[in-house]
């Protein structure tokens, strides 16, 4: 009768304990995430009160004049990431489906490794490729040619128009398609994987190609799970600081061409953080701390809200 009751007893007690665990785990991230929101609205106030929402629309960024404006790096920012996943997206989903679906077993293994490994490499070493051989055979084969075959005053050529050194948005968004592209085509990978067996054999003994089981069985399947792989990699591309900064020319004005050097909010706040010699400087280091920081929830907000639309 004892033995009974006291069983019961402890499994509750575990069930109790491992629930305080958890709660504890969640609210010490809350609690985190609070702190740094709190500490970047009180540090990035004063910069935001002084100069108001012009901060947001100009371009100036002069540290002598203690005038700041944040829409250069902004404007960097969302160009970069948005180029980088244009980039990244279709090939992550290409080496995915050829990993799960055509790639014999035995090579599909090394070459996951391959790209699981390509995630691993810090980010600085990416930028020193990106400056000392990206950078260079960039401007040689790519800006150069353009520079000398397109009219300077069309659409094009305003579009391409900037010093041919390979330092610049494009470059930058290409580092970070690079470096995002291991982590969206691994997971995506992951999710073709969770695609049930009996699911692709059905659609393959229904006569389909491996075309259409690809496109109308697998991809459907994971459409919603594929959403926070796209956010993962968005999320890295957004906050990616030493590779940007060793590319994309550090330029404060605001990018005219895709040619152009420019620079990003983490690119910014890494450059000038150490060298930052008054209040108002860094108060402005830190309002764009904020506005990134702004971007990325807004980004995942953007996520929720899609996933919610696919499961309604």
């Amino acid at each position: 009768m004892s033995v009974e009751s006291a069983g019961p007893s402890r499994a509750a007690r575990q069930d109790a304990f491992f629930q305080a665990l958890c709660f504890s785990a969640a609210m010490v991230l809350m609690a985190t995430l609070a702190g740094l929101l709190v500490a970047l609205v009180i540090g990035g106030w004063p910069a935001l009160a002084h100069f108001g929402p012009r901060f947001f629309i100009s371009a100036a960024w002069d540290p002598v004049a203690e005038d700041y404006g944040a829409a250069g790096p902004i404007v960097g920012t969302l160009v970069t990431a948005g180029l980088a996943m244009v980039m990244a997206l279709p090939l992550a989903v290409g080496i995915a489906v050829f990993l799960v679906e055509f790639c014999p077993s035995v090579l599909a293994k090394y070459v996951s490794m391959a790209v699981e490994l390509l995630a691993g490499i810090p980010s600085i070493v990416y930028g020193m490729w990106g400056l000392f051989v990206l950078a260079p055979w960039f401007a040689l084969h790519v800006q150069l040619p353009l520079f000398y075959v397109v009219d300077p005053d069309s659409f094009w050529g305003h579009l391409f128009e900037g010093i041919p050194n390979g330092a610049n948005i494009f470059t930058a968004a290409m580092i970070l398609a690079i470096m995002v592209l291991p982590y969206i085509a691994t997971v995506l990978r992951e999710l073709l994987l969770s695609v049930p067996t009996h699911v692709r054999e059905a659609a393959y003994g229904m006569g389909c190609t491996p075309y259409e089981v690809v496109s109308r069985i697998m991809l459907p399947y994971i459409r919603r799970s594929a959403i926070g792989a796209v956010m993962l990699g968005l999320g890295r591309a957004l906050g990616e600081t030493m590779a940007v900064t060793f590319i994309i020319g550090n330029s404060h004005e605001f990018p005219r061409s895709l040619f152009a050097s420019g620079s990003t909010i983490a690119s910014t706040i890494a450059n000038e953080f150490a060298e930052a010699s008054s209040d108002l400087h860094v108060s402005a280091l830190l309002a764009l701390g904020l506005v990134l920081f702004v971007i990325t929830f807004a980004a995942l907000v953007g996520a929720r809200l899609l996933i919610g639309r696919e499961k309604a």
